[in-house]
C-alpha cells in the first residue's frame, strides 16, 4: 500500500544591503533577519533587507562621555557606538549597544 507523503517548499527570502552590493538569500520558515558584516558601515554585523523594500541602515557614535564605561566599539574607528537605525517605509528597527556597568569591591 503506497502513501502519499505531501512535501512542503520551504520559502525563499532573497536579501540585500542597502549600503553595499551584498546579497544572500535564506530558506527558513520563521520568521528571521540574516546579518552580514558590511565594508561600508565600519564591518560591523548589519542586518540585511528584503528585496524589494527601501530602506537605510546607519551606525549612531555614542556622543557623551564614556567615563570608564565598557562601551561597544566600532572596529574599524575605535569610537564608541551607542545603536543602529534600520530604516523603512513601515518603521524603524533600533539595535542598541548599551554600556556594560562595572564595579570594584573594596575593604
Amino acid at each position: 500500500m503506497r502513501q502519499d507523503v505531501p512535501v512542503f517548499e520551504l520559502p525563499v527570502h532573497r536579501w540585500y544591503c542597502p549600503n553595499c552590493d551584498a546579497t544572500s538569500v535564506t530558506k527558513e520558515l520563521k520568521p528571521h533577519t540574516q546579518y552580514h558584516t558590511c565594508p561600508k558601515l565600519r564591518f560591523m554585523s548589519v542586518p540585511f533587507v528584503a528585496v524589494g523594500t527601501k530602506a537605510k541602515i546607519e551606525l549612531n557614535e555614542r556622543e557623551d562621555y564614556e567615563a570608564g564605561d565598557m562601551v561597544f566599539k566600532d572596529p574599524e574607528m575605535g569610537r564608541p557606538v551607542m545603536n543602529m537605525t534600520t530604516t523603512r517605509d513601515e518603521g524603524t528597527d533600533v539595535r542598541v549597544y548599551a554600556p556594560t556597568a562595572t564595579a570594584r569591591g573594596g575593604a
